[in-house]
């Protein structure tokens, strides 16, 4: 199968390449064309004529969607609209990746597919604006929702929390009143690989299975990678961010499951995977 994937070169994207590398693969990134350019977005995807779009370029910098929310939109809202639109001229399927961010975080249970979104950050409604651009725009799509991830190289929760860990000093203060689903990207590569030859579309949540807070994950991270200093559990009101956190970032699976689909791993499997390989 011919494969565009956007965002090659980031943390997700350096997976997705990895885990599509038997297709015909089309690997772009920032410095290949401007996704918010529509006519460079139609010359790429006219060129390739890929059957499948991996979309992974995004603009993830929470804090500095806040301050910067032209940018924001014009990476995430219209960068999606354009490669959407273009998608749909040449027949490419778009399987497009997207946030927990878009919900409020105020639900008391995991958000399913079907859940009434609600945003609250800037980084969030942008998102939000790509994937209404998506349905839109393109009938053959699949959105695929992921949270907490980390993956090799980083930047991630998980590479901040090693980079501490193996430092001296005071125990490492982690918030535990905000809970989600870590992820690993090898997880989301993988099982987007295997959704490329499966006609299904919508939305879909990917993040790992089982749920844990910053702290529980810390503290996970600290014991498989053997670091000496210690993790302490916190609120999230000692740290203050530009950009408010969901306090609940848990996805239901409900899609991969009604559809008969297998489960994704457990986030604790999984990062025993990733600290394998070495990552």
């Amino acid at each position: 199968m011919r494969v565009m994937i956007t965002g090659a070169g980031g943390m997700l994207g350096r997976h997705m390449t990895a885990e599509c590398a038997k297709h015909d693969l089309c690997p772009v990134d920032i410095g290949d064309f401007d996704l918010a350019d529509p006519a460079a977005v139609e010359r790429a995807v006219a060129s390739f004529r890929p059957e499948a779009t991996i979309h992974c370029a995004a603009m993830t910098d929470v804090d500095g969607a806040e301050a910067d929310p032209d940018a924001a939109f014009r990476a995430n809202a219209l960068g999606s609209a354009n490669l959407a639109r273009a998608c749909a001229r040449h027949c490419s399927r778009l399987i497009a990746i997207s946030t927990d961010y878009v919900f409020s975080g105020d639900l008391d249970r995991p958000y399913h597919e079907w859940d009434e979104t609600g945003p609250r950050t800037v980084y969030g409604r942008s998102k939000l604006a790509g994937e209404e651009a998506v349905r839109a725009l393109c009938p053959d799509h699949l959105i695929c929702r992921i949270a907490w991830l980390y993956g090799a190289g980083g930047p991630s929760f998980l590479h901040a929390m090693r980079k501490l860990g193996a430092t001296d000093g005071p125990p490492v203060r982690v918030v535990a009143d905000q809970v989600g689903n870590p992820t690993s990207a090898i997880a989301v590569a993988r099982r987007v690989a295997d959704l490329l030859p499966v006609p299904v579309g919508g939305v879909m949540h990917l993040s790992c299975s089982g749920e844990a807070s910053w702290f529980d994950f810390a503290r996970e991270i600290f014991a498989l990678w053997k670091l000496p200093r210690e993790a302490v559990s916190c609120a999230s009101a000692e740290f203050p961010r530009r950009a408010p956190r969901p306090a609940n970032s848990r996805l239901e699976k409900r899609t991969l499951r009604l559809l008969g689909l297998p489960p994704m791993p457990d986030w604790r499997d999984a990062l025993a995977e990733f600290h394998g390989t070495g990552g």
